[in-house]
């Protein structure tokens, strides 16, 4: 094949489709032209590959045949359309795919929490220089209890969102700044659980901590571990970026962790309405936490099943990913 004369013969055509392709709205003789130009295209692209033409000009076409797509792929989807491929697709593949990082993360965190919290509970001169024995009480005997039911359900939810989202935000970021940002907000949110749990077992009251934190603490650790996993997981492609060519790697992952922030912001909204409604609630202590259970079990449940169906079937969990990715030129693994 001549490409320079191929180039020069079917350039104009390139040209006009990149620019139907970044027009927000079209005319339905345009949205015509630009369907008929992006299978015109996709065909020159598939000729110039098979020719093993200049890898530039592969790349320069696969970007507006890629483009094209989008827009084409745009005129016959609608946002809720989009929403719910998020929700049913690309949200459970990205946390599917980090399951064994925010495994790696929770298993980690609760031996962490356990053992500080062991550690305290047994040793009265800890006990000593963490609080004086009136603060201890104070917070034992009702300030711990009271914490659940002080505001309205409705405020109440919303700041314990806010805090959340906000925990888990500083959890993801400083994952990505090479990992130890993250951990240290781990390990902070570890000291203050075990701190809390240690003098409440110190003080027999183990079972209170337990019927009060369990609702919505299984749900809203998960989430913080997840965010967790996904900064940590990002930051380490700095360090080992696999056999992708560091670039594509973070590019990649960073779009994935993009991804389950967004669904994270969903997952804490519900972990919240359950430590606002549920966990000060006058339902028994098993009750309580049979919710907390059937609500954490749900979001695994969802994850492991949508996710692994979705992962199977080629979803990365990039925002991307929906057939709107652009195509990239082959690296040597």
């Amino acid at each position: 094949m001549d490409t320079a004369s191929f180039v020069a013969a079917h350039r104009p055509d390139w040209d006009r489709l990149d620019a139907l392709a970044r027009r927000r709205s079209l005319t339905a003789q345009e949205a015509d032209e630009l369907a008929l130009l992006y299978r015109r295209a996709a065909t020159h692209l598939s000729l110039l590959r098979s020719s093993y033409a200049d890898p530039a000009l592969i790349g320069r076409l696969s970007q507006s045949v890629a483009r094209a797509r989008a827009a084409v792929t745009r005129a016959h989807t609608t946002v809720w359309a989009d929403l719910a491929r998020f929700a049913t697709h690309t949200f459970p593949a990205a946390a599917y795919r980090a399951r064994w990082w925010w495994l790696a993360v929770g298993v980690a965190f609760t031996a962490v929490t356990v053992a500080m919290a062991w550690w305290i509970a047994a040793n009265p001169d800890v006990q000593a220089a963490i609080a004086t024995p009136e603060e201890i009480q104070q917070l034992t005997g009702h300030d711990f209890a009271d914490y659940y039911s002080s505001n309205p359900a409705g405020s109440f939810a919303a700041r314990v969102w806010t805090n959340n989202a906000w925990v888990a935000a500083l959890s993801l970021v400083g994952g990505a700044l090479l990992c130890l940002p993250a951990v240290y907000v781990l390990w902070q949110n570890a000291a203050n659980v075990a701190l809390v749990a240690g003098l409440m077992a110190s003080a027999g009251k183990l079972d209170v901590f337990l019927g009060l934190i369990t609702p919505h603490g299984l749900l809203e650790l998960t989430a913080v571990f997840l965010a967790a996993a996904a900064g940590i997981r990002l930051g380490w492609q700095v360090i080992d970026p696999g056999p992708r060519p560091r670039a594509v790697a973070l590019a990649e992952e960073g779009r994935a962790a993009i991804t389950l922030a967004l669904g994270l912001v969903v997952v804490l909204l519900v972990s919240g309405v359950v430590e606002a409604f549920v966990t000060p609630s006058p339902l028994s202590t098993w009750a309580r936490i049979a919710i907390g259970v059937l609500v954490w079990a749900a979001f695994l449940a969802y994850v492991l099943v949508l996710g692994r169906r979705a992962s199977a079937a080629g979803e990365i969990g990039d925002l991307t990913g929906s057939g709107l990715q652009t195509d990239v030129l082959p690296y040597a693994g």
